[in-house]
């Protein structure tokens, strides 16, 4: 009797590998904390030689490499030895889109303690992390400076990829002034100046994050034609620029502190001025979309969320927008665009 080979697996079988998810992500977070793709760059290894330049126990190493190899993470040779994938070539140090340093913190410890928590989220509607922690995620950060910097990491490395879409899949034409609000160390606003060479912009953070911003705008060559400000978004923003972006910054709050934020930028800028959001966008019902999971997230450790298109309609309404038009680009992030009213 013949099978069909593209036969679904039954239903049990397809939720017992959804139930070990959690340690796919473990493994992979293992994996890049070790730097064993940056170990098989030049040449396949095996388990004995990576171990003994991690200073890690052979047999067991090679049992996570066997593991992340069958999901496609690493390859097993026929002689034994490791050798890189599309996907491990992500977890590359110095891969143009790395994510190894997103890949080490979303599963390290303080994550899976904090999402051990879901069912007090759940319960209560109140993020678990100032629960566990004693005080808010960002305090905590502050407080732990070793956190902050590989969470800081984290959020660089997630930046790459979402940046280089961004800039590939939104046409700034006619944009004179750009003001990136919450921009960091100013990535995406250099990319986009870079790209267009009569645009001036204005990078807009803490007072501390701001004041590492020289390195990537004079790299970018740009440092001409973009001002830096220290500020609190919750407070003001810089005026005068007839576009404000935003990435990764209107999903960490709650709709009433997003309102205020989008207001600062809606009295800071002319008549006819625009506001760029760039987030993920949540599909309705049955899709299937990581943003669905990273809204988990917001809700454990944030009092924000990810937020569908009619959610973001009704957000930028409340602040003086019309939303105008949703880009999508080749990554899980769009551009969502509200023109001032």
């Amino acid at each position: 009797m013949s099978t069909d080979s593209t036969q679904q697996p039954p239903p049990s079988a397809r939720l017992m590998e959804m139930i070990f998810g959690f340690a796919l992500s473990r493994s992979i977070a293992v994996a890049a904390q070790f730097g064993v793709a940056d170990l098989l760059k030049d040449v396949p290894k095996s388990a004995d030689e990576l171990a003994q330049a991690i200073g890690a126990h052979p047999r067991s190493l090679y049992r996570l490499l066997r593991a992340l190899s069958g999901a496609g993470v690493f390859a097993e040779e026929a002689d034994g030895r490791f050798s890189l994938t599309p996907l491990s070539e992500l977890l590359l140090s110095d891969a143009p889109q790395s994510l190894r340093a997103f890949a080490a913190m979303m599963a390290d410890e303080v994550n899976f303690e904090t999402w051990a928590e879901l069912p007090y989220s759940i319960r209560n509607g109140k993020p678990a992390a100032p629960h566990r922690l004693g005080m808010p995620w960002f305090d905590w950060l502050g407080q732990n400076p070793a956190k902050g910097k590989e969470f800081h990491d984290a959020m660089t490395s997630l930046s790459a990829g979402a940046v280089a879409a961004v800039v590939s899949a939104y046409d700034f034409s006619g944009i004179n002034k750009l003001v990136d609000v919450g921009g960091g160390h100013g990535l995406l606003l250099a990319s986009v100046l870079s790209k267009y060479l009569n645009m001036e912009g204005v990078l807009y953070d803490a007072p501390a994050v701001v004041r590492g911003a020289a390195e990537v705008l004079a790299a970018h060559g740009v440092a001409g034609r973009c001002g830096t400000v220290g500020g609190d978004f919750l407070r003001s923003v810089p005026a005068g620029g007839d576009a404000y972006i935003m990435k990764h910054i209107i999903h960490d709050w709650s709709d009433e502190e997003c309102v205020t934020i989008l207001g600062h930028c809606h009295a800071g800028m002319a008549a006819g001025g625009k506001v760029l959001i760039v987030e993920m966008v949540v599909p309705e019902r049955n899709v299937p979309a990581i943003s669905k999971f990273l809204d988990l997230e917001m809700l454990l450790f944030l009092t924000g969320r990810e937020r569908t298109e009619a959610e973001y309609r009704d957000l930028l309404g409340r602040a003086g927008f019309e939303l105008t038009r949703i880009v999508e680009t080749p990554s899980p992030y769009s551009v969502i665009e509200g023109l001032r009213r």
